[in-house]
């Protein structure tokens, strides 16, 4: 029997960690070796010499999952786990570098342990600089947007995304929504979808998408839907379609 790969865990978002570790260790082939939610607590911690893989989130406060990597002399096997959308990542497939979209499914997670095991006792497997140059060449990550422009008559108001608590479409327009007003935008659904940052914002329903930083509650709804009750004075209640729920629980750690 093959033994076990050694892994160090680091993501910023305490429930994605604790549920990527749960994965990990369920599949029975991992030993998490290390785990932390802050970057730079990483970087004291982990132990190349006694780590076979980091599973490294690439957005997080203060330093970026490249960032990090370009402060380790050297460093072990590296899985990206990011919430980009497959084809911004897609060229990590042709690296020693692996990835893992949020929320992680156990299918995925299951390949890229079998990749890494191949992986592990190669001799000729790639340096963290060579890897890393490749990637920089190869991928650019997607400039998701800060603010959204709604127009009044002859005025553009500008909002800014981590104040708006949801998106709505309704009466053939959309609306961003704050705990203050609603602003009108030009935009369709989908179009926002595509626009803003996946790693904040998700789409529970079709006329729905939803900063999960404003998410309060989660509540049992009719029909096997939820109910999503948002921060805020106004407690605003939006609902989960039946097939969104497991996105958003998976993405809640739930």
């Amino acid at each position: 029997m093959k033994p076990r790969l050694r892994a160090f865990v680091i993501d910023d978002e305490p429930l994605a960690l604790r549920r990527l570790v749960r994965l990990l260790e369920a599949t029975g082939r991992v030993d998490v070796v290390g785990r932390a939610a802050d970057p730079e607590i990483a970087l004291t911690q982990l132990q190349p010499d006694t780590t076979d893989v980091l599973f490294l989130d690439i957005q997080m406060p203060g330093l970026s999952g490249f960032e990090l990597l370009e402060r380790l002399p050297e460093a072990p096997m590296v899985v990206f786990t990011t919430a980009y959308d497959h084809h911004a990542v897609q060229a990590f497939e042709t690296n020693a570098v692996d990835y893992l979209l949020k929320p992680v499914e156990r299918a995925r997670l299951d390949r890229t342990l079998d990749r890494l095991t191949r992986l592990r006792d190669d001799p000729g497997r790639d340096s963290l600089r060579s890897v890393l140059e490749r990637v920089a060449q190869s991928l650019r990550a997607p400039a998701f947007v800060e603010r959204l422009a709604s127009r009044v008559g002859e005025r553009v108001d500008l909002v800014d995304v981590a104040h708006v608590t949801h998106i709505a479409a309704r009466d053939r327009a959309t609306y961003a929504v704050t705990p203050e007003k609603e602003y009108l935008l030009d935009n369709t659904i989908a179009e926002l979808e595509r626009k803003l940052d996946p790693a904040r914002f998700l789409r529970i329903h079709r006329s729905t998408l939803v900063n999960l930083a404003w998410v309060a509650e989660i509540h049992a709804h009719l029909g096997g839907r939820l109910l999503v009750r948002l921060k805020g004075s106004g407690r605003t209640e939006v609902e989960v379609a039946r097939d969104r729920v497991r996105a958003l629980k998976e993405r809640l750690g739930l």
